[in-house]
């Protein structure tokens, strides 16, 4: 009978392993791995968007970027996927930090294109909605939009005001909302007689 061997998982292995498969352009095929699951590793994406990895800052923005490109959401696990192995990482809010946005105009419509902390475009719309969340107590708003495949950026707050002042009332599920127009699609924020 064989002894099981236990393999610690490594961020250096895992950024190689990466930097293997992330041959040619784009995004790799994450969603189609399936390999074995070697538990956690001690990497944080703190609420900030700072990616840290055994209580130290990642300070180089390639790695990070490496890193974002290999990671998914299985269930409510966020992991770090390359062909030969898979590890669990912990995320505080949302993996990715939406630090701006453009506006431009197509159709007649407006459009939106968030630009993420790790170098993601993601064009608000049916693909990539926009959600709110509320504190209960507080009532402060937290405002996201979907980049990909189960991975949200929180919209930081200088977006967000900007967000603000392109809003529009609509009727959204039968009740004026405040909200946001982008790509076709209404997504909204408030309903209109919450506003202050």
């Amino acid at each position: 009978m064989c002894a099981q061997i236990t393999v610690k998982p490594d961020a250096n292995a895992i950024a190689a392993s990466a930097k293997a498969a992330a041959k040619g352009r784009g995004l790799p095929p994450v969603a189609k791995w399936n390999p074995p699951d070697m538990g956690k590793i001690d990497m944080r994406i703190a609420k900030d968007g700072t990616w840290y990895h055994e209580g130290t800052p990642i300070n180089r923005p390639e790695l990070v970027r490496l890193f974002s490109t290999i990671l998914r959401k299985d269930g409510d696990r966020f992991m770090l996927v390359t062909p030969v192995e898979k590890v669990e990482i912990q995320v505080e809010d949302a993996p990715f930090v939406a630090v701006d946005f453009d506006q431009s105009e197509a159709d007649s419509e407006q459009v939106l294109t968030f630009h993420t902390n790790v170098g993601d475009q993601a064009i608000a719309g049916p693909d990539h909605p926009i959600r709110v969340l509320r504190d209960p107590d507080s009532g402060e708003p937290s405002p996201y939009v979907l980049i990909r495949a189960e991975l949200e950026a929180r919209i930081d707050r200088k977006s967000f005001y900007r967000l603000v002042d392109l809003g529009t009332h609509q009727e959204y599920d039968g009740t004026d909302w405040f909200g946001i127009l982008s790509a076709g699609k209404f997504f909204p924020m408030i309903p209109s007689d919450q506003l202050p």
